[in-house]
């Protein structure tokens, strides 16, 4: 059977080739004409229930296989009309004779009258506002592209959705844009067809009026009669199609996504507001009463109108009333103070203003509670410990629009959000301005501006990255738990580590805590790793390098080191990539030795002007790296790569200092600039 149902179009297709070359029957073009119409109500209706475009994504295919079945019809028609027009208006078959003789009378005026309507509704108004709507709508599509991709790379950044989830919406935005495109295409054959019917139409009145009194001796009004009937006749059966079919692309391009069919959206949309209802019913009553009018008619209709404003109107008093929670006062207990009434300090806290309640409200579809679940769950995938739950809640005392993020009851970042409103974020090339109040991207400082929604669209083409409030405060909640990383894992979290690594490798864990190791010393080496941007995922790995360098060193410093050589693989692979060569920033041979008699307490110092220059020569070189598209990286020996991490951390948090002992055998270093020379060296004390 699935064999079979491939070969559908297939057949249509041939049935069109065989219906343009082959004469036909009667009979036949009846069965066809009937599959004709019944094809396009099938089209329509598909249309009308789709809950967005892309549910009827094979509508432009549809409607180009519809039009070529259509304009076969009028050729096979066409030339049964000629050959057997003489014969009367039956012989083109019932269908065509039905509407030719009971749909317009018997009348070829009357049926060139009703044509000509249907024709100008179907081309002046239908086909050519369907046509301009796909063309404006395709054109933004594809403008609005690179906003999309970007925002949902923003979501997917800030954990939000997951990677299958960004793939599905990656190929959502692909298909959207291939369908309007598609669409704008797909109108030309529409217009194209009504230009068709007109002409053809002329065409066979002319030709089957010459025919029938020069080749068959019939008279003018003879020839009128059984001719034009007929030309109209297939001419009104051809027209009514193509009109539903106009009407199914303008409804498809006019469609906005949503979870409800077109009738749903009309009957909630249209009649939804009872207030709406009571003055239409009201007016229509008035003009109902005026001397001449229907009075019957208007007064009924006025009627209904408020019974049914009456029956809105009573159901929204029954929601609302069902939606509200009778809450009795309790009657306040008295009791002792005890340890429950000492508040714990939050790991991580969120406080927003009164007027950000409505985005952490489930109550009122806010949807940030979800997001910062996405964020706490792609975060602690990263970074290898489970992040703490985030305290949310409110405070008057804030700006009503403002938010404050915390660590251990201390803030750490602060923004503003306006609800109802999203954010439209330079991300450094865009392409025209856009009203709104302007700002700053509370997370990375980028310039943006608070827009209404409706501009989403214009600020995406223009190339802004948009995003709601609730991705602003998730993507600044995210970041700031990523660079803060190391102040959020404790003993506990490191124990339960351990914990997990103990049931596949019991003897590891009971050879290192605490025979080689306290708990204390292994959670400082993660928070050192954390500091520095390296995830604890492997913890194995880490827990081997300790039971190795334990047995000789206590210094936290000293295991750290010794476990970043044995992450060194996976380091270097996050900041390079999975290429075989890395490019990389060194330092003057001269330069390192008096950094590394500084480490050793042998060197007196050193002068903080050759500090400053030294910090001034990486952050440019690392710069120039940065704007080539290469990650920064500093390249030192091991004893002084600690040094000059914690020196250029601050001002230059994109830079990796790694050890030589870090990068492994299989990298090629090449290296682009080498810091320090005898001018620079100049400064340095003995």
């Amino acid at each position: 059977m699935a064999a079979l149902s491939g070969l559908g179009t297939p057949l249509l297709l041939f049935m069109i080739l065989v219906m343009m070359i082959l004469p036909l029957p009667a009979f036949f073009l009846d069965l066809v004409f009937t599959f004709n119409i019944a094809l396009a109500m099938i089209v329509l209706l598909a249309a009308v229930y789709a809950s967005r475009p892309l549910d009827f994504a094979a509508f432009p295919s549809v409607l180009l296989v519809a039009t070529l079945l259509r304009l076969s019809l009028n050729v096979a028609s066409t030339r049964v009309v000629l050959l057997e027009g003489h014969n009367g208006t039956g012989a083109a078959g019932k269908v065509i004779q039905a509407f030719g003789e009971f749909v317009v009378g018997g009348s070829y005026t009357v049926g060139i009258v009703v044509f000509a309507i249907l024709v100008i509704i179907n081309f002046v108004v239908v086909t050519k506002g369907a046509g301009r709507i796909s063309e404006v709508t395709a054109r933004f599509t594809l403008d609005a592209m690179p906003g999309k991709q970007m925002a949902i790379d923003a979501d997917l950044n800030a954990g939000m959705i997951s990677q299958d989830e960004a793939r599905t919406r990656r190929e959502e935005v692909s298909k959207e844009a291939d369908f309007y495109g598609a669409m704008d295409g797909a109108s030309k054959f529409v217009r194209g067809d009504a230009i068709a019917g007109i002409l053809i139409l002329f065409i066979n009145i002319i030709g089957g009026f010459a025919v029938g009194v020069f080749q068959h001796g019939l008279t003018g009004a003879e020839a009128a009669n059984n001719y034009i009937l007929l030309t109209i006749g297939d001419g009104l059966v051809a027209q009514i199609p193509s009109l539903l079919l106009s009407t199914a692309a303008a409804i498809i391009v006019t469609r906005v996504s949503d979870a409800q069919d077109m009738g749903q959206q009309v009957i909630g949309q249209l009649f939804g507001n009872p207030r709406a209802l009571q003055v239409t019913a009201a007016l229509i009553g008035i003009m109902g009463l005026v001397p001449g009018m229907p009075h019957l008619v208007f007064l009924s209709f006025a009627a209904i109108l408020l019974v049914i404003a009456y029956n809105r109107t009573q159901r929204q008093e029954v929601e609302v009333l069902s939606a509200e929670e009778v809450v009795e006062d309790q009657p306040a207990e008295v009791r002792d103070l005890s340890w429950e009434d000492v508040t714990p300090v939050d790991e991580i806290g969120l406080e927003v203003g009164y007027r950000l309640i409505s985005l952490v409200d489930r109550n009122q579809s806010g949807e940030l509670l979800s997001r910062i679940k996405g964020v706490r769950k792609k975060l602690s995938q990263e970074l290898g410990f489970l992040v703490h739950s985030v305290h949310i809640r409110d405070n008057l005392d804030l700006p009503p629009n403002n938010y404050q993020i915390s660590f251990h009851d201390v803030m750490v970042g602060e923004g503003e959000v306006y609800p109802g409103k999203e954010l439209a974020i330079n991300p450094g090339q865009v392409y025209g301005q856009l009203e709104g109040a302007v700002t700053k991207d509370p997370t990375f400082g980028l310039d943006a501006v608070w827009i209404d929604p409706g501009l989403r669209s214009d600020a995406q083409a223009m190339g802004y990255t948009v995003v709601d409030g609730s991705t602003v405060i998730a993507t600044h909640l995210s970041h700031l738990i990523k660079t803060n990383a190391a102040e959020l894992i404790g003993q506990d979290g490191v124990q339960q580590l351990l914990d997990k690594l103990a049931q596949s490798s019991p003897k590891l864990v009971e050879n290192l805590v605490p025979k080689l190791l306290d708990l204390g010393m292994v959670t400082k080496v993660m928070q050192n790793l954390l500091s520095e941007g390296i995830p604890i995922r492997d913890v194995r790995t880490i827990a081997e390098a300790l039971a190795e360098q334990g047995a000789n060193s206590q210094d936290t410093d000293a295991l750290t080191a010794r476990v970043r050589v044995a992450l060194g693989r996976a380091i270097c692979q996050a900041v390079t990539g999975v290429g075989r060569e890395m490019t990389a920033i060194t330092l003057d041979a001269q330069l390192e030795q008096i950094l590394q008699r500084t480490v050793q307490g042998g060197a007196g110092g050193l002068e903080p002007s050759l500090i400053e220059g030294v910090i001034n020569q990486i952050a440019e070189a690392a710069m120039r790296l940065e704007a080539e598209g290469s990650s920064a990286v500093l390249l030192v020996s091991g004893g002084i790569r600690l040094l000059l991490s914690r020196l250029v951390r601050s001002r230059l948090p994109e830079l990796y200092v790694l050890a030589y002992e870090e990068v492994p055998a299989s990298k090629t270093i090449k290296v682009v600039e080498v810091i320090g020379g005898q001018a620079q060296l100049a400064g340095a004390g003995n």
